[in-house]
């Protein structure tokens, strides 16, 4: 299978009706003017000449309401693009936009430069907390614009937020029950961040809103990658990608406040899934468990051990269980074999033997 790359191209605030609450998209890119086509074209080339394997390579437009920005400079964008489609060098194009911002004529002019994959901003389901976060749209409207999207032949991605202003656990669940119900082909799942020269910040700043600490974050974005796994639905990130802007708040330069930061939030998540697999299969057993070993493939094993060794660490200290991992390519990414390799009178059987020699 070829790698896939994704070339960038940001395009903050460009076309977008209002400010959300949570949002400064030039905070967020570390782009602080608006894009040419010029400059469009020197990036995808700069990353085109970094990638020297054969891949899938695809341009994305991200930021912003890209089929919000004037149609002129939409035009242009998507010609720069589409000519690296045309000579091969690039396999297709992806854009990000608002609900409110798809129509037959828009999507018409994406069909025309060959765009593959539209992936649109819902947030929540919940048209009161869309309200409390200055959406300008609401849930009718992601409903309309994701039905047209696939009737059109486009891929459907959906991305929404955990701990908006006013939003609860049973929220976020029921937000994933009602996009899993509009078959989008990928998610992403963002934590809420605070950021600075929002207004979110404002609110932080008040007392008026208190962010998700880190622990609640990933147990809830833990429950919501299960169930559009359990759909197969492809969760393409957890969590803003780590940056010098998106970075620890204790460090100067970063433009996050507060909020469930972490550099590697996504592992924090998907190692602490593992985690609760292995003391499911252990809490099954009418044994004292004293050591497992667990058999996936290479990919997957930093998960199992978890950030730092953390799962290693938190079986030991809790269960006294010894975690024990083994790698084999045969098994499918995602899958796994859990054996159990030592009960506590195995234990107590070795250390008499040893006691005994």
């Amino acid at each position: 299978m070829k790698k896939q790359y994704i070339i960038p191209i940001f395009v903050p605030h460009l076309g977008c009706p209002n400010d959300c609450i949570f949002c400064n998209q030039k905070a967020i890119s570390g782009q602080k003017k608006n894009i040419t086509k010029e400059e469009a074209k020197k990036i995808i080339e700069d990353y085109l000449k970094n990638i020297k394997e054969d891949a899938q390579i695809e341009i994305a437009f991200y930021g912003g309401s890209f089929t919000a920005i004037d149609e002129k400079l939409q035009d242009e964008l998507l010609e720069v693009a589409y000519y690296f489609v045309k000579n091969g060098q690039v396999e297709s194009i992806r854009i990000s936009t608002r609900p409110d911002c798809i129509d037959k004529k828009t999507l018409k002019r994406l069909k025309k430069y060959k765009v593959k994959t539209i992936e649109l901003g819902v947030q929540s389901a919940n048209n009161y907390i869309l309200e409390r976060a200055n959406r300008g749209h609401t849930f009718e409207d992601v409903k309309k614009a994701s039905k047209m999207i696939r009737w059109n032949g486009f891929k459907l991605g959906h991305q929404m937020m955990v701990g908006l202003p006013d939003s609860t656990r049973i929220d976020e669940i029921n937000t994933a029950k009602a996009l899993i119900k509009l078959k989008p082909k990928m998610v992403r799942i963002y934590p809420v961040l605070v950021v600075k020269n929002t207004k979110l910040e404002k609110e932080y700043l008040e007392g008026t809103y208190e962010p998700l600490p880190l622990v609640q974050a990933v147990e809830t974005c833990k429950e919501l990658v299960r169930m559009f796994a359990d759909k197969k639905i492809e969760i393409i990130r957890i969590g803003l990608q780590n940056t010098e802007e998106i970075s620890d708040p204790e460090n100067k330069e970063s433009e996050v406040v507060a909020g469930p930061y972490h550099p590697a939030f996504r592992q924090l998540v998907e190692s602490g899934m593992w985690y609760d697999a292995i003391v499911g299969k252990i809490k099954k057993l009418n044994v004292k468990v004293k050591e497992v070993q667990v058999t996936v493939n290479p990919i997957d094993a930093n998960n199992v051990i978890g950030h730092k060794k953390e799962n290693v660490i938190k079986l030991k200290e809790t269960y006294d269980v010894d975690l024990i991992l083994k790698q084999d390519e045969n098994i499918k990414q995602g899958k796994s074999k859990i054996d159990i390799t030592k009960i506590y009178n195995d234990f107590l059987e070795d250390e008499k033997e040893k006691i005994a020699k």
